[in-house]
């Protein structure tokens, strides 16, 4: 799978931004998901999925469709394991493909869940990817 796009934007797992040795908590795994986009975070993080955390993960890796729910119940389950300064990527079908999540639900769901939206990635043919970060604080 080639890492870059033809403007040399980066794609695929190196478009997630994730580093050897990264703690990567993996929700939402069903049939559908892209097995080969799995297979290169693995390679990058030179480790395996998590699925159940035994302490805080760097990332969170979410599968979502439209028909698992309320995105806002999610997103918010997905921070459980999440660690005060980890980010969270948000993997939907891309548009025409089944189950695909309107992007203005994302965005709503992202801001109930007191999340704000950073970068999309393009990742595989059949999933987009919108990394999901905790506001930065505020000053008074």
């Amino acid at each position: 799978m080639p890492t870059t796009d033809g403007s040399g934007k980066a794609t695929g797992a190196a478009a997630l931004g994730l580093t050897p040795g990264m703690a990567v908590q993996e929700l939402g795994w069903d049939d559908d998901v892209d097995q080969a986009l799995r297979e290169a975070i693995m390679d990058v993080i030179d480790a395996d999925l998590l699925y159940e955390a035994t302490e805080a993960v760097d990332v969170v890796l979410l599968w979502w469709r439209n028909s698992d729910g309320d995105v806002v119940d999610g997103l918010v389950d997905a921070l459980t394991d999440l660690s005060p300064t980890g980010y969270l990527w948000l993997l939907t079908p891309k548009v025409g493909r089944a189950d695909y999540v309107d992007p203005t639900d994302l965005a709503e769901g992202a801001l109930t869940a007191g999340l704000a939206l950073a970068n999309p990635a393009t990742v595989s043919p059949n999933w987009q990817a919108q990394k999901l970060v905790r506001p930065k604080g505020t000053r008074r």
